[in-house]
């Protein structure tokens, strides 16, 4: 079986102090969170095994994140390359907790990361998702089940962490400290997606207007 793109979404809990702190503290906005977990089914229906995951984060961390080009964009890239003109954040290192693959992330002064960072100070649901190529295989599930379960193969490459605005993968947000009641009223809802979209419309309009 050929080898296809591989997205999937983890929640990454950021509160305000913590981006107000780095601000000032740093000058440059740094957060911390868990961008993947082993062994456990995700919204998609997959399972990374533990092994397949600590080998791909450890070459990451001994080349990209060790060369400082562990870039990452934002929104929802549909390439196995990632795309220098949309980067907007870099990884800055990576460890385990248990089975969860916690890392630091520094926004940058890219355009997209000026949108990204942005986007956190006013309090916007943010996605994360891991990116890679590999193959999967399904595992034997009750007859009936609607969301099947299968674990990703060996050959799995992982190849960057993408922050997105309207995850595709309910509950996979990354969530900056309190939400504006409108949207938190109408979570699930057609009215709550349209306040979340047209306030992050309004932000990126904002910013390019200066």
């Amino acid at each position: 079986m050929s080898k296809q793109l591989l997205v999937d979404y983890i929640p990454f809990e950021v509160t305000q102090q913590q981006i107000n702190e780095s601000i000032k503290n740093n000058g440059k906005l740094i957060v911390n969170g868990v961008l993947q977990r082993a062994n456990a089914k995700n919204q998609n229906g997959r399972i990374y095994p533990r092994n397949t995951l600590m080998r791909e984060a450890d070459n990451y961390s001994k080349v990209q994140i060790s060369e400082r080009r562990a870039l990452g964009e934002l929104d929802h890239p549909d390439s196995s390359v990632v795309n220098l003109n949309n980067a907007s954040h870099n990884i800055l290192e990576m460890h385990w907790n248990g089975d969860d693959l916690v890392g630091t992330v520094e926004v940058l002064g890219t355009p997209a990361g000026n949108i990204l960072k942005e986007l956190f100070k006013s309090g916007i649901k943010l996605g994360i998702s891991s990116r890679g190529l590999g193959s999967v295989e399904e595992l034997g599930e009750a007859e009936g089940d609607e969301n099947p379960t299968v674990k990703v193969k060996d050959d799995f490459e992982l190849i960057a962490f993408d922050f997105v605005s309207n995850p595709s993968t309910q509950g996979a947000f990354m969530s900056p400290g309190k939400m504006n009641e409108s949207v938190n009223d109408g979570v699930g809802t057609r009215k709550g997606t349209c306040c979340h979209d047209c306030k992050v419309e309004d932000i990126i309009n904002d910013i390019f207007r200066g």
